[in-house]
């Protein structure tokens, strides 16, 4: 997403390093191209997660995208916000393409050389079209709050952390008030992205340290 504010610190970079440690195997034994997603509640550290492992594989010389799943969003941030006012039950995996992230993750393994994605412009409040080019990539990474219940994946990452957790992470965002329906919104989403732990196969704990 076209404004997000990405600050990955060595708190990040120390559990990439170990999770690359875990799947490089893996990712040099596959023919196709490996998919990874990064999964979480909001503040949790998703997207810096998802770059700390692209970097350090990168160093490795393996060449990574990274999808993010607010791209994915079937409205702009602003309009699902005011849809979430307006009807709070709008708020799950329904205001998220899921579908369509999965089936780019799809192409991608099966040798797709480009995609034509969505990209959102978080200041303008609106929903663009961008073509990634894929050549060359050999490891895929899609991060969001709901990307765990993707198919098309190899390997599952989720950080354990919740919403009075992440508070100080979402203040240095700054890209949501802290009033109380956003924290109803919060709320809302722990109950539904706390139980997709079981099906990672890697997990971040509360101190950032990297249960395999």
């Amino acid at each position: 997403m076209r404004g997000d504010v990405i600050l990955v610190e060595e708190h990040h970079t120390r559990a990439a390093e170990k999770i690359v440690e875990s799947i490089l195997p893996a990712i040099e034994a596959k023919i196709q191209r490996y998919t990874i997603t990064v999964a979480g509640e909001s503040g949790s550290g998703k997207s810096e997660t998802a770059q700390a492992i692209a970097e350090t594989l990168e160093k490795r010389g393996i060449r990574c995208v990274i999808y993010q799943q607010d791209d994915y969003f079937v409205l702009p941030p602003k309009s699902n916000d005011a849809k979430r006012r307006q009807d709070i039950s709008w708020v799950g995996t329904q205001e998220v393409k899921l579908d369509l992230l999965d089936n780019h993750l799809q192409t991608a393994i099966l040798g797709q050389d480009n995609v034509h994605k969505p990209l959102v412009i978080y200041d303008d409040d609106k929903v663009v079209e961008e073509e990634l080019s894929l050549e060359g990539v050999q490891v895929v990474i899609a991060e969001g709050t709901y990307t765990t219940l993707l198919e098309h994946v190899d390997t599952r990452v989720f950080i354990a952390r919740n919403r009075l957790e992440t508070m100080e992470a979402r203040k240095r965002r700054a890209r949501e008030a802290m009033e109380p329906f956003i924290e109803r919104v919060l709320e809302i989403e722990h109950e539904i992205i706390s139980k997709h732990r079981e099906h990672a196969q890697i997990v971040i704990t509360r101190d950032y340290d990297v249960e395999l």
